[in-house]
């Protein structure tokens, strides 16, 4: 395997350049344009395709621990089908660039496909290359909120028509996504269904990966993919998800109220998956927070409760649930192993439960995927 150096005159220069003043070199890969976002890393040893097109990394600029990525290229989708296709978790990468220690130029998927680092180009997405990755790590660890610019030599600004947000950022600000609404950048934008089945299971779209919807169709339900702002008492379906997505959950517009008002009174069974796990408990009354150390990998511990059973679980966030502020009718149902985190809720007389952890994973264990399970016996 041909690996050329970092410092060969073929390649350009890049640089990330951190918020706190410490500024990286390494080589341009990608595409040439000029990007900022929330610094986030992610510990997990496959499944980049699958974190890369995860709507939850919008706005942020991705950092990937293991030492080589893209040593299995990338998945084609059957038939131009990104939906069907299992390594895609929405039709496009979601992160505003992507930095490797190592990048394989090559591509040895056995469904064929291209490269990692030509589907970034095609993306329009930058990245970089040759940066210590184990250091910058250590840095966004120890600095808890951190936003990072990648400029490489002769790049471009970034076409802010790409994604809703990005037109609320000049060129060279540090862009922090979590200050504005992102549901307009990830929700679909018409209503459509899925599958056939005897029960009907309505996902309201905050940035759903694909593989909740997978797996209610496998598990012989008819999905309805509802846009954030779709008026949910048009709705008719025999339960409900509120999905994973990006952003601060108050950051939603007026989404919890019309989740308080109208999905919670009708009684049917509601699963809430990451963001809207967070979605849920505030409809419920309950209070969100910003963590310093967010949780992004496939080796998250949580314990169910009051079992204290144990699971691994992959995990891809930054707000949680004050365990405090908990309300009287709702009790706490897992917790991270690692923080003592609210990590799962559940309503004590009704059809209702969340979890911070994703019961789809995709990539990451499937040790909770019984959760799903779970919710279709309650239909």
């Amino acid at each position: 395997m041909k690996n050329e150096s970092f410092f060969d005159k073929r390649y350009k220069k890049a640089y990330i350049e951190l918020s706190n003043g410490i500024k990286l070199e390494g080589r341009s890969i990608g595409a040439a344009v000029s990007v900022s976002g929330e610094m986030v890393f992610n510990t997990g040893m496959l499944g980049y395709s699958e974190a890369m097109t995860d709507p939850s990394y919008l706005g942020q600029i991705f950092v990937f621990s293991l030492c080589l990525i893209g040593n299995y290229g990338l998945p084609f989708p059957e038939n131009g089908d990104f939906f069907s296709s299992q390594g895609h978790e929405s039709s496009s990468i979601k992160p505003q660039g992507i930095i490797v220690s190592d990048i394989y130029s090559g591509c040895h998927h056995h469904d064929g496909g291209i490269s990692l680092e030509d589907w970034m180009k095609k993306q329009g997405v930058p990245g970089i290359a040759g940066i210590d990755t184990r250091y910058l790590v250590q840095i966004i660890r120890e600095s808890g909120n951190l936003w990072g610019r990648i400029v490489s030599e002769g790049s471009k600004p970034q076409n802010k028509s790409k994604f809703e947000f990005l037109k609320h950022f000049e060129d060279g600000e540090y862009i922090d996504p979590s200050k504005f609404n992102l549901m307009p950048s990830v929700s679909t934008k018409k209503r459509q269904i899925i599958g056939r089945g005897s029960k009907k299971v309505a996902v309201i779209d905050c940035g759903a990966k694909w593989n909740i919807m997978r797996m209610l169709i496998e598990r012989g339900c008819e999905v309805e993919v509802l846009p954030w702002d779709t008026d949910f008492l048009t709705v008719k379906c025999d339960g409900w998800v509120i999905s994973n997505g990006p952003g601060d959950p108050k950051n939603t517009a007026d989404l919890v109220e019309r989740l308080k008002k109208d999905v919670l009174t009708l009684n049917k069974p509601i699963l809430g998956i990451c963001l809207g796990h967070q979605l849920l408990a505030l409809a419920s009354g309950a209070k969100t927070k910003r963590l310093r150390h967010g949780h992004r990998s496939h080796n998250q511990p949580v314990f169910s409760l009051p079992d204290k059973k144990a699971y691994m679980s992959s995990q891809n966030h930054r707000y949680a649930v004050e365990r405090n502020s908990i309300q009287a009718g709702w009790k706490l149902w897992f917790e991270n192993a690692n923080d003592n985190s609210v990590e799962g809720l559940k309503h004590k007389t009704k059809s209702f439960m969340s979890v911070q952890f994703h019961p789809e994973a995709s990539s990451g264990p499937n040790d909770t995927s019984w959760i799903m399970d779970k919710l279709v016996g309650l239909l």
